[in-house]
């Protein structure tokens, strides 16, 4: 069973696994089809990825072009970050405003980022180990992304400036005014 919170923007969602814990440790149900579509939305996933990550790193704000656009379900298995979805719709009201949750191996969130949203984390623990689903196939010819320090986004990635750690890739995106953008408020999230 899982608690789906909704965030200040439209489809952004917090998942909240119920969690079942006894002196041997616990256990959850992660992921089931059946209960995202019925709580969520309708989706299909088709990839899974994990990435680890050091204390500082900050990845992102990345996104695919159709025809890849993806829709992410993410989580935290070992560590602690800052995720953060930026609506990239043109058209939408909430166009340039950000959701950020804490995701850890503790709190065990889930963070579903729909279509149409730039999306990126910073490790705020010693290392971090991250995993996400997506409903669409990553295409290295598709990727966008926008600068994830871009002040317009008011975005507190919660790292010191001189504890940041970024890919030269992550540290040249353009800010969103500057960005291609190719999301239309008025196509489906999912």
């Amino acid at each position: 069973m899982i608690e789906v919170k909704d965030t200040s923007i439209e489809g952004v969602k917090i998942i909240e696994p119920r969690i079942f814990g006894d002196s041997r440790g616990y256990f959850f149900e992660s992921f089931s089809a059946r209960e995202f579509e019925e709580k969520v939305c309708k989706t299909t996933f088709v990839q899974d990825n994990e990435s680890k990550s050091i204390a500082g790193v900050v990845r992102g704000l990345h996104y695919q072009k159709p025809p890849f656009t993806q829709s992410k379900l993410v989580r935290v298995v070992k560590g602690r970050v800052l995720d953060v979805a930026v609506d990239i719709r043109k058209g939408s009201p909430t166009f340039g405003k950000h959701v950020a949750v804490e995701l850890s191996e503790d709190n065990h969130r889930q963070f579903f980022v729909p279509r149409g949203f730039a999306h990126g984390f910073a490790v705020l623990s010693d290392e971090a180990v991250f995993q996400y689903k997506c409903d669409n196939y990553y295409a290295p010819q598709s990727e966008g992304a926008i600068a994830w320090d871009d002040p317009d986004l008011g975005i507190d990635w919660m790292v010191p400036k001189e504890n940041r750690i970024l890919s030269e890739k992550d540290s040249k995106h353009p800010r969103l005014k500057d960005a291609e953008l190719v999301f239309d408020y008025n196509e489906s999230l999912y």
